[in-house]
């Protein structure tokens, strides 16, 4: 008797604020990447935005089949993720950040781990291999790293970039711990990856990946304020939060 294969869905969810130049950009690049025909499911989630991001989003909704979340309120990067994981259906989950920092051309690396089924979690990372990366402020590379370090010392796994956006889950994974998420803002990073650290047996890869960084006059929003606050988030969601 044949056994069936078992049919991936692809869910991408892309939390976004304030992205009204770069939003259709990013789902058009989306809808475009070649990813072993595997079939897609896009959750955009606007965290309240001011501007008009998302009214853009509502124009290209039925176009490309999106699901769309608009929060009641700004909450974070934390706060729109785990709302679209509340209603993403996808055997894998892909977080993509609306930025156009990160290539969506590179989701067949991200996903060939996990489709080989040797991987259940994939970090893309920008400290690995040899694409290009452009070059930007020294000192948020540096506490990208250190975060990380810090990361590694209470999670005993050697990632070389948690602060990463491209983090890609077997979707029943990630859904087993979305209920238990805290962070609204970027304390998303540190918490994901202490809570899958903690579930034994879960096989982690990283691949390189490229990286289109913004200035603060392109939008860029993180700022060193987060990386003091992340160090205080990698103790607690280790050690405090369960």
């Amino acid at each position: 008797m044949e056994t069936k294969e078992k049919r991936e869905v692809l869910s991408v969810i892309i939390p976004c604020f304030n992205e009204e130049d770069t939003i259709e950009d990013v789902i058009k690049a989306v809808c475009r990447t070649n990813i072993y025909n595997i079939e897609r499911e896009i959750v955009v989630v606007d965290d309240y935005s001011s501007d008009n991001t998302w009214d853009k989003i509502q124009k290209l909704k039925s176009k490309y089949g999106l699901v769309t979340i608009r929060q009641k309120k700004n909450g974070g990067k934390g706060a729109a993720v785990k709302a679209g994981l509340g209603v993403c259906v996808g055997t894998i989950v892909l977080i993509q950040d609306a930025d156009m920092e990160y290539d969506p051309s590179e989701y067949s690396l991200l996903l060939e781990p996990i489709l080989t089924g040797k991987a259940d979690v994939v970090y893309g990372s920008r400290f690995l291999g040899a694409r290009p990366h452009r070059v930007l402020y020294y000192w948020h590379s540096l506490m990208n790293r250190i975060l990380t370090v810090l990361s590694n010392m209470f999670t005993n796994i050697n990632l070389t970039d948690m602060e990463t956006c491209y983090k890609v889950v077997r979707g029943d994974i990630i859904r087993q711990i979305a209920p238990l998420l805290k962070s609204k803002r970027f304390g998303f990073e540190p918490e994901i990856t202490a809570r899958l650290a903690r579930i034994k047996g879960l096989r982690f890869y990283e691949v390189g990946i490229s990286y289109y960084g913004r200035t603060y006059n392109e939008g860029k929003k993180i700022t060193w304020r987060d990386g003091l606050k992340a160090i205080y988030q990698i103790f607690y969601y280790n050690v405090v939060a369960r």
